[in-house]
């Protein structure tokens, strides 16, 4: 078993100016391979500080990876911080310095001093290949352990593990194979009722992730042979998916815009939103068989698409009524032979109020949710609502299917 720990380094991301995508990145890369992820730690470029979690983390850990603090500047700490956690001294590397000063000569540039600091090694460092970027990493071998340094720019680090890191690694002989089950108009605790019991396994495992279309539910396994955790994972799997065929619309890469673009069969869809902004377009924007949208919240406009008058001044826009004029509007207006349409109040005495509708030529179908929050959310949550509901009445044995 390989216990690995990462050290993501930067002030930027500690203050959350940046995401840590790269700290996500390698935790799958880790958990794909059998290596046990026990820590992730968010520091700033501070030495004393990243040499201490260093020390640390190589008390409790095989395997510690820090990312970002490559840098040539004097906040680019991440050597230093290994070299003084470890009692080293960094040197210049003659080959390092000449490749680097090579790099800027072809392109007509003269290196500037400062980067000299990316050529620098400790003894027990190998320094690893960077052909997008001017940092080479580091992979240190210390008391049978492992340290490896990745800079910070996503297009770097990601090929510089694949192609430097995982040959020096002696990952272990073991496979770890998953299957995400996505669900949708079920909440998190109402999954962890149903699954009641399941998710306490250790291997084969359950756990459920809330996502913004709904609930995931990942079961996974591992074995010394992908057959072996496949075998392992298999009765399990069966029973999740038994448990949660209700809700179930899909599996592992399968999006839920996807999922709606199988249910209509070669059929055309046609949009209407009012007060989403755009955001159910740009979930269905590759969806096979999305014809045409009408985005706004203009009333003049909305009457053209199909609201009537009497039911924009009775019940408002932000009502069911008007949900299911503007879907039967999506089809008359926009020539299309499904017609979907959400409206959503995102301010005012409607805030958080969504109502999504869909018609074809079999009826139409209505949904609504009124839950609080702020306008992306409540965009976001609109869309969503609104895939859901076609869907589920397209789906095979859907009421409009």
């Amino acid at each position: 078993m390989l216990l690995a720990e990462i050290i993501s380094v930067g002030t930027e991301l500690l203050f959350g100016e940046i995401v840590d995508t790269n700290a996500a990145f390698l935790a799958r890369e880790l958990g794909e391979r059998g290596v046990i992820l026990h820590r992730k730690t968010v520091l700033g470029d501070n030495l004393g500080r990243v040499s201490q979690a260093i020390s640390l983390a190589l008390s409790r850990a095989d395997l510690v990876i820090l990312g970002g603090g490559l840098g040539p500047t004097d906040d680019d700490l991440t050597r230093e911080s290994i070299a003084d956690a470890l009692g080293e001294t960094p040197t210049e590397d003659p080959d390092l310095l000449a490749w680097l000063e090579g790099l800027y000569a072809v392109r007509g540039r003269e290196m500037p001093q400062v980067n000299r600091k990316q050529t620098w090694l400790i003894p027990s460092a190998e320094a690893l290949p960077n052909p997008v970027g001017t940092a080479p990493g580091w992979f240190v071998r210390t008391g049978g352990k492992f340290i490896v340094a990745l800079p910070g720019p996503p297009r770097e680090m990601h090929r510089m593990w694949r192609e430097q890191v995982l040959p020096r690694l002696p990952l272990p002989d073991h496979a770890l194979v998953s299957t995400t089950i996505h669900t949708q108009g079920i909440g998190e605790s109402n999954v962890a009722e149903l699954l009641a019991g399941l998710t306490q396994n250790a291997n084969p495992s359950v756990a459920t992730y809330a996502r913004k279309t709904g609930v995931d539910v990942r079961v996974a396994a591992s074995a010394e042979t992908e057959a072996g955790a496949r075998e392992l994972m298999a009765p399990l799997l069966d029973t999740v998916r038994a448990h949660l065929s209700h809700w179930t619309w899909g599996e592992d890469g399968q999006t839920l815009a996807g999922a709606l673009g199988a249910g209509l069969a070669g059929r055309t869809l046609g949009v209407i939103e009012a007060g989403s902004a755009g955001a159910l377009c740009g979930l269905l924007a590759d969806a096979a068989g999305f014809l045409d949208a009408a985005v706004t919240q203009d009333h003049a406009r909305l009457i053209t698409l199909g609201l009537t008058p009497v039911t924009l001044r009775d019940a408002g826009l932000v009502s069911e009524g008007a949900a299911l004029e503007l879907a039967a509007g999506a089809r008359e207006h926009l020539g299309a032979d499904i017609g979907l349409a959400v409206v959503v109040g995102v301010t005012g005495e409607s805030a958080g109020q969504v109502y999504a509708a869909i018609c074809s030529e079999k009826g139409h179908k209505a949904a609504s949710v009124n839950w609080p929050g702020d306008s992306a959310q409540l965009r976001e949550r609109a869309a969503v609502t609104a895939l859901a509901l076609a869907y589920r009445a397209l789906r095979a044995g859907g009421e409009l299917a």
